[in-house]
Order: structure tokens, then C-alpha cells, then sequence
């Protein structure tokens, strides 16, 4: 199996990075940052970037710099505009609406991560496990794939989630619930590309050198669809975050006193004619979050597919 750590001068050909022996006075050029810069050519991909470091710089230290918690009540401003003294305006209930969408964009921000790290997890080992062992265990998880496909997970979410425990950590179920249909069309592509992965001979050398199959999966399989695996995973982020918001805006995802971006933009979806600030702040950090997110996501597969365009040449 070759390693891609080795550092080896690499162009394109066609679908596959070739070996290029450097000339003299050249540097050779690591496969991480042939990758690196395949990114940074895509400006999109790296303004979405910058965009997602920023909204998580700001959502992280956003307590600090408020200068409004998100459950105190200013009682001189009650359904204010913005203004300088309230930047996203108030509430009815007379909360600082920038306190509010920080508070809410963090805990997206947290949903749809720990979402996604679950989801392709699920997904990296279910379908690796069931194309190596294949048999029962491959007709019983394509069953189970195929049942999640079919079932409403919309509804079948907000049922289970409105009747779920109550509390400051309820949003724990909604997380393991998001994960729990996340994560079946990307096992079914994993499945595919680990079972051309399992017939060659680096995976044979080890299965006949008396290495247990979840190392072998471990070691020799899934490093070789890393790539699908990042991308999946960012783009699980963004989806992730779309589904807590509509689950939220129809109040089936994070409930107060807690809140979410979804939960800000259902709450002032209702007054959106009258008092537009409630609802302008939050669905502009919604559109910026998720776009961004699908922008890296699609300069991740540019750079790291060789036979992509967009990434430009070597």
C-alpha cells in the first residue's frame, strides 16, 4: 500500500496523482499540501472558510463580548429596534437580540458537528463492516439502511423529541435523533468503495498475516476513503444545522429557555411584517453558516478528487 505521508512530487493525469521526480533545485511537494493548495485556488471554498472560523470565534467568545446575557431583561427596551444601545434590537420580552443569535449560533454550531462526527461515524463503520464481512451481516444492515430510508424521520423526530425527557440537556436526544437518520446514504456509498478497496492484495496480505478484521478495516480500508469520509462530514455540518432549524421553527428542537437559531427564527417568523429585526439577524447568520459550510464542503471533493477541474492544475 503506498503511503501517503511520503513526501513525493505529485501531478495529475487523468484521474490519478502520478509521481513526479523533482527537478533540480525543485522541492518536493507532500500530497497534504498538493491538497492545500488545491483549496486555496477555490476562492469560494476559502471565503466559506474564513467565514465558519469567524462565526465560531464569534459564537464561542460571544458571552464576553455582549454586553447582554441572553436571559437578561433590559426593562427600558422593551421591542426595540436596533439601535446602539441594542445592535439586533429587543424582544418583546425586552432580551438583547444579538446576546440571543450568538447564544443560538453556538448551540447550532454544536449540534451540527456533534451530529455530523456521529453520523459518518456510523456510517464509516456500518458500511465498512458490512462490505468486509458481507453474509448476514450485510443483508441485515442494507435492511436497516433501507428501512431508515423510507421511514418520515421529520415526523418520527418531532414525535419522539416533543415526548422526550425536559431539562437544560434535552437537546441531547434531538442530537442522537438528527444522527440516528443521518447517517444511512452515506454507509450505503461507503459500502461501495470499501468493497472494490477489500479485494486487493494489501488487504488480503493482512487478512492472511492473521489480522483481525477490525484492524484491518481500521488500518488498510478506511484511510482509503478518508476523503469521502472529510467531505461527508462537512457537509453533514451544514445539513445538520438546516434540519435542527426547521425542527426548531416549528417547535420541535431546542425549547426554552434555551435557543437556537431555528428557535429565534420561529419566534420571529410570526412578527417578521412588524418588527423585522427579530427575525433578520438570525436568518442571516443561518444563510451565511449553511453556505459557507457547503462551500468548503465542495473544495474539499474539488481537492481531493485529482480528476476535478476546479482545483486547477498541480
Amino acid at each position: 500500500m503506498t503511503d501517503n505521508r511520503a513526501e513525493v512530487a505529485l501531478e495529475v493525469d487523468g484521474d490519478t496523482l502520478t509521481p513526479v521526480e523533482p527537478g533540480p533545485g525543485e522541492k518536493r511537494i507532500t500530497r497534504r499540501r498538493l491538497i492545500a493548495r488545491r483549496f486555496l485556488r477555490n476562492k469560494t471554498a476559502v471565503v466559506g472558510a474564513v467565514i465558519i472560523v469567524l462565526l465560531i470565534v464569534v459564537a464561542v467568545i460571544g458571552p464576553w463580548i455582549s454586553p447582554y446575557a441572553y436571559d437578561e431583561i433590559d426593562r427600558r427596551a422593551y421591542l426595540k429596534g436596533p439601535s446602539e444601545r441594542h445592535w439586533f434590537g429587543t424582544t418583546q420580552g425586552g432580551r438583547d437580540m444579538l446576546a440571543l443569535t450568538l447564544r443560538g449560533l453556538r448551540k447550532s454550531l454544536l449540534i451540527g458537528f456533534l451530529v455530523a462526527i456521529i453520523s459518518t461515524t456510523v456510517a464509516a463503520v456500518v458500511g465498512s463492516f458490512a462490505a468486509y464481512f458481507g453474509g448476514w451481516f450485510e443483508r441485515i444492515a442494507l435492511w436497516v439502511i433501507d428501512l431508515l430510508l423510507v421511514v418520515p424521520s421529520f415526523l418520527l423526530i418531532a414525535l419522539i423529541s416533543t415526548g422526550g425527557p425536559k431539562g437544560p440537556n434535552s437537546w441531547l436526544l434531538l442530537v442522537l435523533l438528527l444522527a440516528a437518520f443521518s447517517w444511512v446514504l452515506s454507509a450505503r456509498v461507503v459500502r461501495s468503495l470499501s468493497m472494490s478497496i477489500k479485494e486487493r492484495e494489501y488487504v488480503q496480505a493482512a487478512r492472511f498475516m492473521g489480522l483481525s478484521a477490525p484492524k484491518t478495516i481500521v488500518r488498510h480500508i478506511l484511510p482509503n476513503i478518508s476523503s469521502l469520509l472529510i467531505i461527508d462530514a462537512t457537509l453533514n455540518v451544514g445539513a445538520a444545522i438546516l434540519a435542527e432549524t426547521g425542527l426548531s421553527f416549528f417547535g420541535f428542537g431546542v425549547q426554552a429557555p434555551d435557543t437556537s437559531l431555528g428557535t429565534l427564527l420561529g419566534q420571529g417568523a410570526r412578527q417578521v411584517n412588524s418588527f423585522p429585526w427579530l427575525f433578520t439577524g438570525p436568518a442571516v447568520v443561518v444563510v451565511l453558516l449553511v453556505l459557507s459550510v457547503n462551500a468548503v464542503g465542495d473544495g474539499l471533493r474539488d481537492a481531493l478528487d485529482p480528476s476535478s477541474q476546479s482545483g486547477g492544475s498541480a
